[in-house]
């Protein structure tokens, strides 16, 4: 049976900071959004332990925690969330859109704000996986401080590994960088400042075989490529800045977007190239990619869903 509404006037798809935000705003403003969760309630957060930098949390707050806490308050002014993932598309006939959940049913939505987000990229060891969160990250500005003074690995040679190695740099003892080949694929400019920060050593030709530790991340065991040397590198913190990667798949060739799989949103607003698409949150970012940008992005675009459906006379 379908328990999907026909219609709707506004539909959020994710779940995540931009999503509850969006609905948050949208329900308060009449909209009687219907939220679809996707396959990770909550987003990248829900794979989070200790959230410090989100300002209203003096204490910080577990990710999870913080995740429920938004859904709570999207709920309470009556926003209808589902479980379910979006399966497909069609914006190219018009309002109102057509999308598909489930690969079953057939939602009409007369607005519709994409929160899908962008999920980090990773090297594919179990280690990993079984250690994120103690001590593993996708994120240096989240997570550094929790390593103030110790030892740190990161892996990666663009722009964003370099960055995150020079934060990391200000709070740690020592910062090893680990680059799969033999130079750093950043720019100049970059280059030069982990080149040149005392404290940040670069291996070059490495690869990650394993990270090491039972319950809480203690080393890092890697290979060189061009010696067939190992060695274990005694740290505390491993941080994996190798990119992230949209979630956009399902509307490629609805909307636009940029080299990247990232949404296109017109400057200094939500709106897509489709009328009555909105997009939010790190979907629609690559460089602040944090809970409190999406959030406010989310506000955004409830904020111009609603505008379009008053200019419409909906």
């Amino acid at each position: 049976m379908n328990n999907f509404p026909d219609k709707v006037r506004c539909l959020i798809i994710g779940s995540g900071p931009a999503g509850y935000t969006a609905a948050i705003y949208a329900a308060r403003a009449d909209l009687k959004p219907l939220m679809i969760q996707g396959l990770q309630p909550g987003g990248q957060l829900t794979i989070t332990t200790d959230v410090e930098n989100y300002p209203g949390y003096p204490k910080g707050i577990m990710g999870p925690e913080m995740m429920e806490d938004f859904k709570k308050q999207a709920e309470r002014f009556g926003t209808d969330i589902r479980f379910g993932y979006v399966s497909s598309v069609d914006f190219k006939n018009g309002l109102p859109h057509k999308v598909i959940v489930d690969d079953l049913y057939t939602i009409l939505a007369d607005t519709v704000i994409i929160s899908t987000g962008a999920s980090a990229k990773w090297l594919g060891l179990e280690s990993e996986q079984r250690l994120n969160g103690f001590g593993v990250s996708a994120c240096a500005v989240c997570d550094g401080f929790f390593f103030r003074g110790q030892d740190v690995a990161i892996v990666g040679g663009g722009d964003t590994a370099c960055e995150e190695a020079s934060y990391l740099a200000k709070l740690c003892k020592k910062v090893y960088m680990l680059v799969r080949k033999d130079a750093l694929r950043a720019s100049k400019a970059m280059q030069h400042r982990v080149e040149n920060t005392p404290n940040i050593e670069i291996f070059y030709n490495t690869e990650t075989k394993e990270i090491l530790g039972e319950k809480t991340t203690s080393g890092v065991r890697i290979f060189n490529t061009e010696t067939n040397e190992e060695k274990i590198l005694n740290v505390t913190g491993f941080f994996v800045a190798i990119g992230h990667q949209p979630n956009t798949e399902i509307f490629k060739g609805q909307v636009d977007m940029d080299g990247a799989g990232y949404i296109k949103t017109i400057p200094g607003s939500s709106r897509t190239n489709v009328e009555g698409v909105f997009a939010s949150g790190d979907v629609q970012d690559h460089i602040y990619r944090q809970a409190v940008t999406a959030a406010g992005s989310g506000c955004m675009a409830a904020m111009d869903a609603e505008r379009f459906l008053a200019h419409k006379g909906h």
